[in-house]
């Protein structure tokens, strides 16, 4: 079964965002407190070189990318797939183990990434508030 071998998973996955934007800082805090395998790593763009370890920066604020193991460069909504597998949410797990659910997310992700920061303007300050009373009574993030 899936949900079983994902207890198979050790390579741990290093994701890039930019700790600029609420919405991807409420995501990245929602993946912190699910990390419970210690397997998903975070990096702020902003505290990064141009160029680390073959991720560009200036692509990687246009569209996620993460690092898998320590040579293995993902980018776009595979970053979100390989990083909810070395969670502890089984239902998205689930959902993720469906190939038309990848591809459907795939496309929402296209146009997500073209208007991130316009959405993330709308409704990211919002989402960030509420992830951070649900689950750190408040807390502001450090990324």
């Amino acid at each position: 079964m899936y949900l079983k071998s994902l207890q198979a998973i050790t390579s741990k996955l290093t994701i890039y965002y930019d700790g600029s934007c609420p919405l991807c800082l409420a995501e990245i805090h929602f993946l912190k407190h699910h990390n419970k395998m210690g397997l998903l790593e975070f990096l702020s763009l902003q505290e990064l070189d141009a160029n680390v370890d073959g991720v560009n920066c200036e692509l990687a604020f246009k569209t996620i990318h993460a690092q898998l193991g320590e040579r293995t460069i993902i980018v776009g909504p595979d970053v979100f797939y390989e990083a909810y597998k070395r969670t502890n949410l089984r239902l998205i797990n689930f959902i993720f183990s469906f190939s038309v659910a990848r591809f459907m997310y795939g496309k929402f992700y296209v146009v997500f990434a073209k208007y991130r920061h316009q959405i993330s303007k709308v409704i990211g300050p919002m989402l960030l508030s509420y992830v951070q009373r649900r689950y750190t009574s408040g807390k502001s993030i450090q990324a």
